[in-house]
């Protein structure tokens, strides 16, 4: 497995999702505006994606991934392979069976739900009744996207990357099919919206349950069984289920507090971090999957050194990728905003709104991808504690500062809010490591890391001449301002790369041998 080749790969689907997950959003913006059905969409899809991360992407990919590596490991690979099938089927059946319960219990509570998760809707009649009946149908895709998850982290533990990063265009392709093929003939375009979102979870799972046998894996459908695997595999599921998504929770709570700042705060902070997350998912979510798979083959085969290689590894390739784009967003969050969300029904009041919030967001953004390389180290060790209480005390300032900074800033101060809870996660975790002598920082990695930072901080200055010397370009219609948008990712990207060269902080020698290296 090679650890760059995998972050390319997860990275470079990832892009296409977040292309496509743009271009839905700007239909969105354009149809929806940021009024009532907008928040209540939002929050329709907010809550199984929040579920998804909670007990799919982050608690059960953290806890399945090293026990299913381990069944792989052994000297009989065909023994092995029978092992892990095994066990992931029985995974499968357990998880099943969970969320066919779960999904029927919140379908039920769903209008109670909605009065803790946004309660500031009751304010606007018939809105809570909108957010309520939205979300009973998009909910659903939680059961297929856990599976979907399951079936990922098999693919990944294989060393094939590609179907699962690829899974989430077709999420963002079924949106936009619905928006635009149903829009019009559903009673709002919020539920052509919600049923996209549960089609999808349909597809997806079909999508990888073909690969998983492509691969020699099929997953059958077996009846549940309580063994000792899944057992283990529980027990670890639940610590982690706040510890791996604390970005999520982060959000879910600047959600509900949006609700009560003001009408269209939640569609703000929607939008904002849409944006956010085109490199925390090209970047953070890449290196974190290539991470985890990678880690647990090497500490299991006893390759510590090789190990604290590959997470500086990974820590450098996304400090690398990640600090341009957070220096980006701190100089032209306006224009960012403008060209990619001012159109019909998405006013200039909003794009500014939003705009601010993108800005507060980005002070965290370099954290909220360090999670995702620092947490491995962890999860690939089978601690699974560890991160949850690390997370508890990050959430319970989130909710501090939250309450605190949105009554000076509304919207904005619960975006930063959340970034300055990401710092505090990210300090604690490397503190962890550190002291347990798990990871430190090698000579590479500080020579390089510093430099890094003095690239991106010269390509923000950069910037900062070029939006003042293209802003009669965003005064004007659609086609000039994306014109000078286009203008100032040429520039800033340009720069950069002078910055980086000129200062050595990498170079295309470096990248030729990661691609050449096995890293186990």
């Amino acid at each position: 497995m090679n650890l760059l080749r995998a972050i390319t790969t997860v990275g470079g689907f990832t892009l296409l999702s977040r292309v496509f997950g743009f271009l839905r959003d700007i239909l969105i913006a354009n149809v929806l505006g940021a009024g009532m059905v907008a928040d209540a969409f939002v929050v329709a899809f907010r809550l199984p994606n929040l579920f998804r991360r909670l007990f799919a992407e982050g608690a059960f990919a953290a806890a399945f991934v090293p026990l299913f590596s381990r069944e792989l490991e052994g000297p009989d690979a065909l023994e092995a392979q029978a092992r892990a099938r095994a066990f992931a089927e029985q995974a499968q059946a357990a998880l099943a069976l969970a969320l066919v319960l779960f999904v029927a219990v919140m379908e039920l509570l769903m209008p109670w739900a909605m009065i803790v998760l946004a309660g500031g809707f009751q304010a606007v009649p018939g809105k809570m009744e909108l957010a309520t009946e939205l979300s009973r149908i998009a909910f659903p895709y939680l059961l297929f996207i856990s599976i979907v998850s399951l079936q990922s982290g098999v693919l990944n533990s294989l060393g094939k990357f590609a179907a699962a990063a690829a899974a989430p265009v077709l999420l963002n392709i079924t949106l936009i099919a619905a928006l635009l093929g149903f829009a019009d003939r559903a009673e709002t375009p919020g539920h052509a919206l919600s049923w996209g979102v549960f089609a999808a979870g349909v597809v997806q799972m079909l999508w990888l349950a073909w690969h998983c046998r492509k691969e020699g894996f099929p997953l059958r459908l077996v009846r549940p069984r309580w063994t000792a695997q899944v057992a283990t595999l529980a027990k670890r599921i639940l610590p982690v289920v706040f510890g791996a998504s604390l970005y999520q929770v982060n959000l879910l709570i600047g959600t509900i507090l949006a609700t009560w700042v003001a009408d269209g705060a939640v569609s703000y902070l929607y939008y904002a971090d849409r944006v956010t997350q085109l490199p925390l998912g090209v970047v953070g979510i890449a290196v974190g999957t290539a991470l985890l798979p990678l880690l647990s083959r090497q500490l299991k085969a006893g390759h510590e050194v090789s190990a604290m290689n590959s997470q500086n590894r990974g820590l450098e390739f996304a400090l690398l990728l990640t600090l341009p784009a957070a220096a980006a967003f701190l100089v032209i969050p306006h224009e960012i905003i403008e060209t990619l969300f001012r159109h019909g029904a998405f006013d200039a009041a909003a794009a500014d709104a939003t705009a601010w919030a993108l800005f507060a967001y980005a002070t965290g953004l370099p954290a909220y991808v360090l999670v995702r390389v620092l947490t491995p180290g962890f999860y690939a060790r089978e601690d699974t504690v560890t991160p949850v209480r690390i997370a508890v005390w990050s959430m319970i300032a989130n909710i501090v500062l939250n309450l605190a900074l949105m009554q000076v800033w509304g919207h904005v101060g619960i975006a930063l809010a959340a970034s300055l809870a990401a710092w505090l996660n990210t300090g604690m975790l490397a503190w962890v490591l550190a002291r347990r002598g798990q990871f430190r920082l090698d000579d590479r990695m500080k020579m390089r890391g510093p430099r890094i930072v003095l690239a991106a901080a010269g390509m923000a200055g950069v910037l900062e001449i070029g939006r003042q010397n293209l802003q009669f370009l965003f005064d004007g219609g659609v086609a000039e301002r994306a014109g000078g948008l286009a203008a100032l990712i040429v520039l800033g990207v340009a720069a950069y790369a002078v910055f980086v060269t000129l200062l050595r902080a990498a170079g295309l020698k470096d990248a030729r041998a990661l691609f050449r290296a096995r890293d186990l």
